[in-house]
């Protein structure tokens, strides 16, 4: 076993707790709602702390490639390999569970394909270069969170202007059956009056033409009366 001032075992044990940290927020989502802001951060943070793992993994890796100090034996070096691919297996299933590919396509979270993937903005760096490349991925991820917070308030408030707009429209229409109502109302009343004139109308025409027809009888007989007379 290699000694506690093994930068490398140092690296490696961080790793591991990094590993913990992650299954423990995973623990952590089951008692989150199923979906919403909170639980889209949350998830982000999951991948980003798998991102900067893998990194450290790849980092690892970078060291075993070119060891510094004192050499490893054979068997130390094919032990240390295992330790990291044993680490990166747990990684892979962690990066699965959560869409990523089985941890192969890494760049949508660490931004746009022009960036350089992890394991090449490893190379040639030493462990102070390491942890400043994760802080600036972690930076990275923070505004990637940020870009993605504004998208949800805005998101947001286009919802509620659009929710207002559709009650704005329900209460226009809720009014114009409102206004149809009423001028159906009037609609039948006025046939009725209609109707009833109508009826009216009727009854006078048969009255006068009674009385016409009275009228007609009258002078007919008048007529028959003088011809009868002076005849």
């Amino acid at each position: 076993m290699a000694s506690s001032s093994d930068s490398w075992i140092k690296e490696y044990n961080e790793a591991v707790k990094m590993v913990d940290d992650i299954n423990a927020m995973i623990s952590e989502r089951s008692s989150l709602p199923a979906s919403g802001p909170e639980t889209q951060r949350h998830a982000s943070a999951i991948r980003r702390k798998i991102t900067i793992l893998g990194t450290r993994l790849d980092g690892l890796q970078s060291l075993l490639s070119r060891p510094t100090g004192k050499p490893l034996t054979e068997k130390e070096m094919n032990r240390r390999k295992d330790m990291v691919a044993n680490l990166r297996s747990k990684v892979n299933q962690m990066a699965s569970a959560f869409n990523m590919s089985n941890f192969a396509n890494r760049d949508s979270l660490l931004g746009p394909e022009s960036k350089p993937d992890a394991m090449s903005r490893t190379v040639g760096l030493d462990n102070s270069g390491l942890v400043g490349l994760q802080r600036q991925i972690m930076k990275e991820q923070d505004e990637d969170l940020e870009k993605l917070e504004e998208t949800i308030v805005s998101t947001k408030h286009i919802a509620l202007a659009v929710n207002e707009e559709l009650d704005l429209q329900t209460r226009l229409i809720d009014d114009l059956d409102q206004h149809v109502d009423v001028s159906d109302s009037r609609l039948l009343r006025v046939q009725k009056n209609l109707a009833v004139l109508n009826r009216r109308t009727r009854d006078s025409c048969s009255c006068m033409c009674m009385l016409l027809a009275v009228i007609g009888i009258v002078i007919l007989a008048v007529i028959i009366y003088l011809l009868i007379k002076y005849l």
